[in-house]
């Protein structure tokens, strides 16, 4: 479990492929030195799992699942990324409760600078739009933030100066692909509501239709 409240940026190093998976490399890593083999991070807002690592880096397995369906599979060395380690019970909840299970990767449609804030508008596509809620939270590349507005095929959300240069989302540019994460509570009540025949169709058995 995450908060979205990213803690460094690290580089992509290097890609090991295997036959239904990745390694993959992260380098200039600050906290590298405090993982353990197993330990979670957040990477661009997808949960992965430390296989090793040293003073300024670490190597997780990609499964191909997650290559297919976040933007992990299309990153090239050289490519800058979010980080965030797994909460601690005794921390403060400064985000929200991220889980770092990507639901859908979205196109940067535009981007607008207001005053010091940096506008993101963000494709939104009907299989998660019903979990998009305007002033709710959502997950960007794994960043906690508020949906500043939404229509029926996009949503903003505003990025303060700090997130704009603590994280990437600040050099992003129309076009650009990231991931998204909804709030997991909307899934549930999306889930329960399912099960009431309130809804014929959740979101991941629509992604599974699709497939």
């Amino acid at each position: 479990m995450f908060t979205g409240l990213i803690e460094a940026r690290g580089v992509l190093f290097a890609l090991q492929p295997h036959d239904r998976s990745v390694d993959v490399t992260l380098a200039d890593v600050p906290f590298a030195a405090t993982l353990r083999r197993g330990d979670s991070v957040a990477v661009n807002g997808v949960c992965l799992t430390v296989l090793e690592h040293d003073d300024a880096s670490f190597t997780a397995d990609v499964m191909a699942e997650t290559l297919q369906r976040t933007t992990l599979g299309g990153i090239v060395p050289g490519t800058g990324v979010n980080l965030e380690r797994a909460l601690q019970a005794d921390a403060r909840l400064g985000g929200h409760i991220v889980q770092g299970h990507i639901d859908a990767v979205a196109e940067v449609l535009a981007t607008d600078t207001v005053g010091e804030q940096l506008v993101l508008r963000l494709s939104l596509t009907p299989d998660v739009a019903d979990l998009v809620v305007f002033k709710g939270s959502i997950a960007v590349n794994g960043v906690s933030l508020t949906v500043s507005a939404r229509s029926d095929d996009w949503f903003e959300v505003s990025l303060i100066p700090q997130t704009q240069s603590d994280t990437d989302l600040g050099s992003l540019s129309a076009g650009d692909r990231v991931n998204i994460e909804t709030d997991v509570l909307a899934r549930h009540v999306q889930q329960l509501l399912q099960a009431q025949g309130v809804l014929q169709t959740s979101v991941y058995d629509a992604q599974e239709v699709a497939r």
